[in-house]
């Protein structure tokens, strides 16, 4: 029972394999920097596993716990001189929440702990500070009082905001002894009449009812949306950090901040942070007032008045930036740290790795290869191969006018055009039926954690780079304008003004994350360049790869795209995506709804030039490399005329009456046609579909051969194989209709017939089936709704349950399922035993998920393939499921 609570100094921290996991990443960091005698104030850390032991026992702390707490303050007590609730002499704290990975803001926080009616004087006495330990007791009250006893935050910022009007002053710290004396006794009756109960005064409740309150934060609603967002599981747990408080409060020569090691946006090696003199370390995060720059050279850049840390303490300035240097040579990786200075003394409150953006993660990285801090290894392993994303999309074109309409910090970096919204429900509602937003907030704050992941991106009028809005934005690659004090915003009239315009809700604005710009209307993107930095750890990665990485595209564009970003083939050309042009979706209709197979020929035969027309651009775009075409594979339904017009365009040109369309559309429909006349079953009843498909893929093939143009190498793909039967006459006919075309043109053709394997059935015969298939295309997305029964379309309505109830910890559709995977499994040894040749690939949206890539190079396939955007993901995740296999 002793070993779950460990004091910051202890050496039994040493011997814990995973301190992290057992003392949460900010307890275990406490620890490391304790241990490296860097100035941390004392404390000890309640570890996840007394979390776990918490919701055990009914969300209470047994007796042996609160024992163990009490044993540990003694040693605090004797190391500080002084004590918990003493009147001479009292020893405040902190209590924070500490899990094992960083959640900003998503869990509490409650500082100056240990004040009451009694003590307040006591601090006041002591410091001979009485407005100093008054501002300490009302933001206690103010913390205790919101986290522990729940009451909403803004009764308490209504009565300091009366305050200042009442005065006439714009701050804080404008508020003197008897304004905070007064708002005491205010906070405490709000407590009152919000809950009921005193605002208790014994202050080992209040340590235990903090400590209980931290624990019961980690299933709070935020954090469980973060947790979700972020893959974190719910079993983990939180740690508690209990501290002995120091004071950025006190006056001039106080002070307290949040500052990088290395600049998050862009990865520049240089200190980048913010502090603010006579202030608590919740001022800077919750952009309560706007911070002043860590470095002169910051200060100058954004050409602001106020003094820099480095000029107003040049000499605690000097002692933070030889820490600085310390830690990330320790940790060999950006810091991200917290700190306070006490009557000009220095202490370090937190160290952990710096949230970053995806463009600065890539330079810090390959910086640190270049200094030598880091191998390449560990800066390909160090990469998230999902913020890629944010790297990969379009940025603003200058090309065009814009009218910047206001400015403000550029937090976040990307560019986001989308409708006005102010509150985090309007986002949700408006992302549910596909409209694109950006949220506008005074300020964040953690309960607007599934706004600002609806939204497509964030602006704010007050807060720092360092506010919750920054630093959460950045974790999520959404685009972030903060603390744009040129924006007046009013809640209840759903508007923002500026100097020049009033916008109101619904509106469509773009803001530019990079710049700080606000901008009105919404402004065309151009593509990013992929070079620099990130082609050097791209290669990096493709040096340690073992498995291929091919790309979805059956569009030229599409096809151009994924080569850009390193594609090595197609995995997935699903040819009926050609079929949906306007010109083409006719000839389709007539083809679909003929009755005899003349008639049926001919409609194929207009649709032939079409499709051979596609393959030609595919093929030579993609020269030298593998194409998989997939042949026919959806329902009917998908291109039957549903409106008036369109069955009357049909009947027109069927030359049929119109009842007579009508009735061959109601023969035609199922009941359940993802499970009905689809894939290769089409191709056993209609036979010319495929064969008129076949005609057109080696057609194009020999019009590039003849013109002596390089080609890509054809893969033919037959969908929805279930039995032995279907691959050996689908194959039959590929192979005829090769044949023909090779004879007719006089020319040699190379092309493997293989099959996607989609069905449970499919899975488990495999080594039939690969008599005949050259090679397996997992289409892990039907495989995944057939495996379970589940519908893609609908199963969203919910999957949420199962996920709540922790049936799923992911949702299958996203990452892939093990029992999806057993089947994967199988397919694969049954295959190989069969054909030791088979190639085997992955082309559902699984192609793009880094950890069903490290799934399928675990299952020996031979390439993953994607989306053309998620080409560059999954080359870095395969580089790291093998670089994982390794150690």
């Amino acid at each position: 029972m002793n070993k779950l609570i460990l004091n910051f100094k202890s050496k039994d921290s040493k011997k814990i394999k995973n301190p992290k996991n057992f003392l949460g990443g900010k307890g275990a960091n406490l620890s490391e920097m304790g241990r490296m005698g860097l100035p941390v104030p004392p404390g000890f850390t309640i570890s996840t596993k007394v979390c776990e032991l918490f919701y055990k026992d009914k969300k209470k702390l047994n007796s042996k716990i609160v024992n163990i707490i009490k044993k540990e303050l003694k040693i605090i007590e004797k190391e500080v001189g002084k004590k918990f609730g003493d009147l001479k002499n009292p020893l405040l704290l902190s209590v924070r929440s500490g899990a094992r990975v960083s959640m900003p803001g998503m869990m509490d926080t409650i500082l100056n702990l240990g004040l009451n009616d009694k003590t307040v004087l006591a601090l006041s006495k002591k410091t001979s500070n009485s407005r100093f330990a008054k501002d300490s007791y009302r933001r206690f009250i103010q913390m205790y009082g919101n986290v522990v006893m729940g009451v909403e935050g803004y009764h308490f910022e209504e009565l300091i905001e009366n305050y200042k009007l009442t005065k006439g002053v714009l701050l804080d710290t404008d508020l003197d002894a008897d304004d905070w004396e007064g708002l005491i006794n205010d906070f405490k009756k709000v407590i009152k009449d919000q809950t009921k109960k005193e605002f208790p005064q014994n202050v080992y409740n209040q340590l235990l009812g903090a400590i209980s309150s931290v624990f019961l934060s980690w299933e709070s609603n935020r954090a469980k949306v973060y947790r979700k967002l972020n893959q974190i599981p719910a079993e983990w747990g939180t740690a508690v950090n209990v501290q002995s408080m120091v004071f950025g409060n006190m006056g001039n020569d106080c002070a307290t901040g949040v500052v990088f090691t290395r600049n998050p946006s862009d990865g520049v090696n240089e200190v980048y942070g913010e502090y603010l003199i006579n202030a608590q370390g919740e001022d800077v995060v919750a952009g309560t007032r706007t911070p002043q720059y860590i470095t002169k050279k910051a200060r100058k850049d954004a050409k602001a008045k106020e003094a820099s840390m480095e000029e107003a303490m040049p000499k605690v300035f000097k002692q933070l930036d030889k820490i600085l240097k310390i830690l990330e040579k320790h940790y060999k990786d950006m810091q991200d740290v917290e700190f306070t200075v006490e009557n000009n003394k220095l202490w370090m409150l937190q160290t952990r790795s710096g949230k970053r953006t995806s463009k600065s993660a890539v330079r810090i990285a390959v910086d640190m290869v270049k200094e030598k801090l880091i191998s390449k290894k560990e800066a390909v392993m160090r990469i998230d191969p999902a913020s890629l994303d944010t790297l990969l999309h379009p940025t603003l074109d200058e090309k065009n006018t814009l009218n910047v309409i206001a400015n403000g910090l550029p937090a976040s970096p990307g560019a986001a055009s989308g409708k006005v919204v102010f509150t985090s429900e309007e986002a949700e509602r408006l992302n549910n039926v596909m409209q694109d937003t950006i949220l506008v907030r005074v300020e964040t704050s953690p309960e607007d954690i599934h706004g600002m992941h609806a939204a497509k991106g964030i602006l704010t009028a007050r807060g720092g780079m360092t506010s919750h809005a920054a630093v959460v934005a950045r974790g999520m690659g959404r685009p972030c304008v903060s603390g744009s004090s040129e924006i007046d915003i009013n809640y209840e009239a759903k508007t923002f003004k500026t100097s020049s315009i009033e916008i109101k809700e619904g509106d469509i604005i773009t803001i530019d994350g990079s710049t700080g710009r606000i901008i009105l209307g919404e402004v065309p993107t151009v593509k990013p360049e992929i070079s620099g930095d990130f082609s050097k750890l791209m290669s990096w990665a493709d040096n340690f790869r073992k498995l291929k990485v091919r790309t979805n595209s059956e569009t030229p564009l599409d096809t151009k795209t994924a080569r850009d970003f390193g594609a090595e083939g197609i995995g997935l050309c699903r040819t009926e995506h050609m079929f949906f042009d306007e010109e083409r979706i006719l000839s389709v209709r007539e083809m679909i709804l003929s009755k005899t197979v003349e008639d049926r020929n001919r409609a194929l035969a207009k649709l032939l030039p079409h499709q051979k027309k596609d393959f030609v651009q595919i093929f030579k775009i993609m020269n030298g490399l593998p194409v998989t075409v997939r042949l026919l594979d959806p329902p009917l339904h998908e291109f039957l005329p549903k409106t008036e017009k369109e069955i009357n365009d049909v009947a027109k040109v069927v030359g049929l009456p119109l009842k007579e369309i009508e009735s061959r559309i109601n023969e035609l429909h199922e009941q359940n046609p993802m499970l009905g006349h689809r894939g290769c079953r089409l191709g056993i009843s209609f036979p010319e579909i495929y064969e008129m498909q076949c005609r057109a893929i080696f057609e194009a093939l020999s019009e590039l051969k003849i013109k002596k143009i390089k080609s890509a190498f054809p893969e033919i793909m037959i969908p929805l194989v279930s039995t032995e039967a279907e691959i050996r006459i689908m194959k039959d006919l590929v192979v005829r209709v090769a044949k023909e075309v090779q004879k007719d043109k006089k020319i040699k053709i190379d092309y493997l017939v293989g099959t996607m394997i989609e069905l449970p059935r499919a899975a488990i015969k495999a080594d039939d089936i690969a008599k005949h298939a050259e090679f397996f295309s997992f289409g892990t997305n039907d495989l995944t709704q057939t495996t379970f029964g589940l519908s893609r379309d609908d199963s969203g309505k919910f999957l949420n349950d199962y996920l709540e109830n922790k049936i799923f910890s992911i949702d299958p559709f996203i990452s892939i399922d093990d029992g999806v995977g057993d089947l994967i499994e199988i397919a694969v040894e049954k295959g190989r035993k069969t054909n030791k040749k088979i190639k085997l690939g992955i082309c559902g949206e699984h192609g793009g998920d880094p950890k069903s890539i490290h799934f399928c190079a675990n299952a020996g396939l031979d390439y993953v393939s994607c989306s053309p955007y998620r080409v560059p993901v999954a080359r870095l995740a395969a580089a790291q499921a093998e670089l994982s296999k390794k150690n």
